[in-house]
């Protein structure tokens, strides 16, 4: 009850703020009660996720010039997830999996199964939406925006990314308003440029997932 109550006081404050503001690349406030109303539903769809599957590209960006991925996603919202790679060619296998108390990595193209641990790393773990949704309802502010796209109208939502990191200080989730599915979230760093998009292709939510995926 007092997250729903949160969560109206947040719609008030995000119309505000960006009626002063204006557009930002864009986006803009929602300008209807459908689109409040979206909002609403996105908000509960976020609230309510426990697992998901999605085919997702991840594109990183740094000085040095950007690296894309082709992924399939496994996570639950207490935090275990399956990451395996399977683009470009020669990265293709490379498989990341966190039971809840370990992590590691191994590859699926090679003889015989050896998992090397490895530790927990920002850059890998914000790339899941349970992530997000974990930063999102612990933000102190956040944002409601909504954006025109020849797709359809989507709701984007921000959450504060804790603990200092130099690349990553906030995300943006886009949600396709007539499917309640996540479409992209971008990863900014604390000068707003972007540093991580995930892109989905395929989004499953609230799917059984067997303990054997997260299996180290």
């Amino acid at each position: 009850m007092m997250k729903k109550m949160l969560a109206v006081g947040f719609i008030m404050l995000g119309v505000l703020f960006l009626g002063a503001c204006g557009t930002d690349n864009g986006l803009r406030g929602p300008g209807n009660a459908e689109e409040l109303s979206a909002f609403d539903q996105v908000h509960r769809m976020l609230s309510e996720l426990q697992t998901y599957r999605a085919i997702a590209t991840v594109e990183y960006r740094s000085n040095k010039g950007v690296n894309i991925y082709e992924t399939v996603q496994h996570a639950r919202i207490t935090g275990e997830y399956r990451v395996e790679v399977t683009g470009p060619d020669h990265v293709a296998g490379a498989i990341t999996v966190n039971n809840g108390q370990t992590i590691a990595q191994f590859n699926a193209r090679a003889e015989g199964r050896v998992a090397v641990p490895v530790p927990e790393t920002p850059e890998r773990s914000e790339i899941f939406l349970t992530s997000f949704i974990r930063n999102y309802f612990a933000s102190q502010d956040v944002s409601i925006m909504v954006a025109d796209m020849d797709e359809g109208v989507r709701t984007v939502l921000e959450a504060t990314i804790p603990g200092g990191h130099p690349y990553l200080a906030m995300a943006r989730l886009w949600v396709d308003n007539a499917t309640l599915t996540p479409v992209k979230l971008v990863i900014f760093d604390p000068e707003g440029t972007e540093r991580i998009i995930i892109t989905y292709h395929a989004f499953e939510m609230n799917i059984v997932l067997d303990d054997a995926i997260f299996s180290v």
